[in-house]
């Protein structure tokens, strides 16, 4: 069987879900083809398992919230001429069920029996809690 491995990481910046969703729609935050992208000094080692279907869990305010598949990893070489890696995304962000986590920085392997499942069916399209509330409940291992 092949192995498949996530990425977990903080968006910076963003405060909902929205905020996230308006960001990817800005041509900065783009590949010339059009997919979302979140640019990283650190190429992945791991980088065919997390090809073989893995995702970015995007943690906002302390909560991990949604994730989207990685589709490819495109290399970027910026004005300072250091070689960087663009995980580009599929443009479909999917809501997971809330799950807290600390801050850190970077990003981190997830394995999958550690990823927050998605959320399916009505439970998807509510509108989420404010974050405040969210991170609070969270806290006392209600959500």
């Amino acid at each position: 069987m092949d192995k498949t491995v996530n990425l977990i990481k903080l968006s910076v910046g963003s405060d909902t879900f929205e905020d996230l969703v308006a960001w990817q729609a800005t041509k900065r935050a783009q590949t010339t083809d059009g997919y979302p992208r979140h640019v990283t000094r650190m190429w992945p080692k791991q980088s065919e398992a997390l090809l073989n279907g893995g995702s970015i869990y995007w943690v906002i305010k302390g909560i991990v919230l949604c994730r989207q598949r990685i589709v490819r990893l495109d290399e970027v070489i910026r004005e300072d001429g250091i070689r960087r890696c663009a995980l580009v995304l599929d443009p479909e962000l999917i809501r997971t069920a809330p799950a807290p986590k600390r801050p850190f920085q970077g990003w981190r392997y997830l394995q999958p029996a550690d990823a927050p499942a998605d959320l399916t069916g009505a439970k998807a399209e509510e509108t989420p809690l404010p974050p405040t509330l969210q991170a609070a409940l969270a806290e006392i291992g209600v959500l």
